[in-house]
């Protein structure tokens, strides 16, 4: 009776252990997905602006968790109400425009002068960095939302900041003229001190600003109203347009100067200018570069637009059908950011020693990156369509290369090499490589049953347990009939 009280209580002590184990195991894997998670999901949104005019978030790049994977790129979300400008301002950091929802006019400064342009959804705009701009949502009755690159270059102040220089401004946001002495500022205006100190304290609303007659009226309510004469001499009371440059003064393509005297919206500088100036690249309407009946994909590049060429970014577009997969890949010559449009779905990313850095659920409006050589696919969910957009760090051709799948890296590798590698015979490699019959976009998998309908916990639960199980081998649960 003892010796089966005794025996008795060394299985429950070995049963502890091994739950036990298996809790820190899954702790474990779970502390790994997570720390996964951290790295390549970016999810901490930070305000840049807020007004009651609209906002622009950003999510950061960066060296990710004290970690040595570098992200160059920060991924911004701007949204302006209906009849709202973003005043002029230049960045440190080009900027790659898309235009989500709603329709846009932007004006900006290409070689010494300004180009306007009208953008519409689904098109690609890009902005150097050191050129000053403007947005507008003219539209009365719909909000507008762009989603947008921002590079980090090695120039910028910080590696996990980029920094706008408002031109416009007063007590908020402030002008980088207020930084200048009155005295000094108002001789090189050629105006009173008194005036420069009421032009640089006029404005109050924000980077963001209404320009209806629904909200109070503002400078740039009524300078975006006033016919182009009445702008000529608006500005000459801040410019200086009848002094003469001396050759020795060399102006760059975001002096205030330049930005100023080509506001006047002058009808032949304008239309000669625009006529000159890269048009915007309608992604919507370009056809898909794959399409099957599991979805399509597009992409963008130099070559298509060579406005791209200057930033040194790629724009792509992916619609996968429910349930259906991009093939697993490797983006061999760039870092891919992403966001998801609609839907949901997973991104699956590898570590290069084989081990699955991410398994993670994605939704609208989650943002994704992948760097460069990581294995990675994106699966849509089984009850709707799963669409993400995204732009890659390289202007060039991207040529993935699809890992799986017909015409991929497996077929074309297959042979005796490549079975010794997988310690199986050129036969057998040859049946799974010639398993699939589709290429890049594949469909859900025939291959469920009914206990892959299981829960995934519950799944991950007994499989990690019969690993640990197994691990411990025959020889400890000897004689336990």
């Amino acid at each position: 009776m003892g010796d089966r009280r005794i025996l008795l209580l060394l299985v429950l002590v070995l049963f502890s252990a091994l739950v036990s184990f298996v809790g820190a195991y899954e702790e474990e894997e779970n502390d790994q997905r997570t720390q996964g998670e951290k790295w390549f999901l970016l999810r901490q949104l930070h305000n840049v602006v807020k007004t009651d005019a609209g906002s622009m978030r950003m999510v950061k790049g960066g060296y990710r968790g004290g970690s040595h994977l570098h992200s160059p790129m920060h991924i911004g979300f701007i949204s302006m109400e209906p009849s709202s400008l973003f005043i002029p301002q230049y960045l440190d950091s080009d900027l790659v425009l898309f235009v989500h929802h709603g329709e846009a006019r932007v004006g900006h400064i290409y070689r010494d002068e300004l180009a306007v342009r009208s953008l519409k959804q689904g098109d690609v705009y890009t902005i150097p960095a050191g050129s000053a701009f403007y947005l507008e949502n003219r539209n009365e009755n719909q909000r507008l939302r762009i989603i947008c690159s921002i590079g980090i270059t090695s120039e910028s102040m910080g590696w996990h900041a980029f920094q706008s220089f408002f031109i416009g401004g007063g007590t908020h946001p402030t002008s980088i003229l207020a930084g200048f002495d009155h005295t000094a500022l108002s001789t090189a205006l050629n105006v009173s001190t008194a005036e420069v100190r009421t032009f640089l304290t006029r404005q109050s609303s924000g980077p963001i600003v209404h320009i209806s007659d629904s909200h109070h009226t503002n400078i740039w309510t009524e300078f975006v109203s006033q016919e182009p004469h009445q702008k000529l001499a608006h500005l000459k009371r801040i410019v200086n347009l009848e002094e003469e440059v001396s050759p020795k003064e060399e102006e760059s393509t975001w002096s205030l100067r330049k930005f100023l005297c080509t506001l006047l919206h002058r009808k032949d500088v304008v239309k000669r200018v625009n006529h000159e100036a890269p048009s915007s690249y309608n992604l919507n309407n370009r056809n898909p570069d794959f399409k099957n009946n599991y979805g399509w994909s597009k992409s963008l590049d130099e070559s298509d637009y060579s406005p791209l060429q200057q930033s040194g970014n790629g724009v792509y577009l992916v619609n996968l059908s429910q349930g259906s997969m991009m093939a697993p890949h490797v983006n061999p010559r760039a870092i891919e950011y992403g966001v998801v449009l609609k839907g949901t779905g997973r991104i699956q990313i590898v570590y290069p020693n084989g081990t699955l850095a991410m398994n993670a659920r994605v939704r609208e409006g989650d943002v994704f990156w992948v760097p460069r050589y990581f294995p990675f696919c994106q699966i849509a969910s089984t009850n709707g369509h799963f669409e993400f957009f995204g732009f890659t760090t390289s202007a060039r051709r991207n040529h993935q290369q699809f890992l799986v799948g017909k015409n991929s890296l497996m077929q074309r590798l297959r042979g005796p090499e490549f079975a010794a590698a997988f310690g199986i015979d050129e036969k057998r490699l040859k049946r799974i490589a010639n398993a699939q019959h589709e290429q890049v976009i594949l469909p859900a998998s025939s291959w469920d049953s009914s206990h892959d309908k299981a829960s995934e916990p519950e799944r991950k639960k007994k499989t990690n347990f019969e690993r640990i199980v197994g691990s411990l081998g025959s020889d400890m649960i000897m004689g336990f009939d």
